[in-house]
């Protein structure tokens, strides 16, 4: 029996002081953004990531990253990357410009809060049927130009 060639793909993540430049800028913004202690993020990591038990991570650790002490593994830059739904380019500084796509950010697993307050998932639900609704209308509305404006007067006196 004729098997097919295995392909392996190998991939290199250069585990410089460069290449992190940005990095803990970036982390500390993205967690205190979502106003979590280094220990919430740890925590959330290990949940989201259960696999990984072995290497649990942990807040001293990510302390470290912040701090840029030490730079982390290309596994969990991808981690980090992942569970704050921004590319892993942004993170390690690569490019500045991220915007965050609100329709998956609600529809994601992640946790969101407004004001401090927890978002059930029927709450995230409202609030994207209330904006996806002002987009459509506002993508609907004509435009009035109005040539003048007449005053009324309802002879009220103050």
């Amino acid at each position: 029996m004729h098997r097919p060639p295995v392909f392996y793909l190998a991939m290199t993540y250069n585990n410089s002081k460069e290449d992190f430049g940005m990095f803990p800028e970036r982390l500390k913004a993205l967690r205190t953004g979502r106003h979590i202690t280094l220990a919430e993020l740890a925590q959330e990591l290990n949940k989201m990531f259960p696999s990984d038990q072995h290497h649990e991570n942990t807040a001293s650790q990510i302390g470290n990253w912040e701090r840029g002490i030490r730079n982390p593994s290309y596994l969990e830059v991808r981690k980090l990357a992942t569970y704050f739904g921004v590319s892993m380019d942004y993170l390690s500084g690569r490019v500045d410009n991220q915007t965050t796509d609100l329709s998956k950010l609600f529809i994601s697993g992640v946790a969101l809060s407004f004001n401090e307050q927890p978002l059930a998932a029927n709450d995230r639900y409202e609030i994207y049927q209330l904006i996806d609704g002002y987009l459509h209308g506002k993508q609907n509305r004509k435009k009035t130009e109005f040539e003048h404006q007449e005053e009324l007067d309802l002879g009220y006196e103050s």
